[in-house]
């Protein structure tokens, strides 16, 4: 049969990236507290594409991942994206897993368990150097109450839910559940998914006694992860949903090991 990605494309047009997203595949990923966890992740895998083909071998994306299947984590990602490359005849890959993570929690007062959820990424790319990229992201939801409308107001202070999004790049290997707590401990509190009535009026309280501006909640995520000499590069953004406004606060910080 005719190769029809391969016939010649005569625009000469690099593409950067070029691949499948989106795919819905089920993943184990490592549980700090069970060992392990098993998920279901959205996988985007890219290569670039030379100006001379016209494209890619779309199929070849997923049968790499099938190969890998029940192996996809962070210690395979670099043979994952060099059989990109070879397959595909590429001279960079990209590949990019998302996935929910649960940890189990207990209400502060009532100790009433529930599961809650977080956003992770296992990003990684590879060059035509054969150097390769890999970075982890992780997305917290937080509660966050205004210092100034404490300050002014007679009563009360307006608050606001919080998304906190971190991204790391480390030396040896960080377990997703510190992160979250570093950032967490930042908020001015934690969320839950169960509260009874004795556990709501113990957050709203401690929330209340821990006013945090986007500014605030960006810096102290900030000076704890520069603590870690782990940890060789990495982003904290925040977006404060406003619960006054029709607008979000938003603050992002970035910093390498050097600096």
């Amino acid at each position: 049969m005719n190769d029809v990605q391969n016939r010649r494309d005569h625009r000469k047009i690099e593409i950067n990236k070029v691949g499948v997203k989106n795919i819905k595949y089920p993943i184990t990923v490592l549980d700090k507290a069970k060992g392990v966890q098993h998920t279901v992740a959205s996988v985007n895998m890219y290569v670039d594409l030379p100006h001379r083909f016209k494209g890619t071998h779309m199929s070849r994306f997923v049968e790499i991942l099938n190969r890998y299947k029940g192996n996809i984590a962070i210690k395979n990602f670099s043979k994952i994206l060099s059989e990109m490359k070879h397959k595909l005849k590429a001279k960079s890959a990209h590949l990019e897993v998302e996935f929910p993570y649960f940890i189990e929690k207990e209400a502060p007062v009532t100790r009433a368990k529930s599961l809650m959820e977080y956003i992770c990424r296992f990003c990684g790319s590879s060059n035509d150097n054969n150097q390769d990229d890999f970075y982890v992201g992780i997305v917290v939801p937080i509660t966050t109450v205004c210092p100034c409308s404490k300050e002014i107001s007679e009563f009360g202070a307006h608050n606001q839910r919080s998304v906190v999004t971190v991204n790391l790049r480390f030396k040896k290997f960080i377990w997703i559940e510190d992160i979250i707590h570093i950032i967490e401990e930042c908020a001015s509190c934690d969320l839950y998914s169960i509260l009874k009535r004795p556990d709501e009026k113990f957050v709203t309280e401690k929330a209340y006694e821990k006013p945090m501006f986007v500014e605030d909640v960006v810096r102290e995520v900030a000076r704890r992860l520069k603590k870690d000499k782990n940890i060789t590069w990495f982003t904290v953004e925040s977006e404060n949903f406003e619960s006054i406004h029709n607008h979000s606060a938003y603050a992002f910080v970035e910093r390498n090991r050097k600096e």
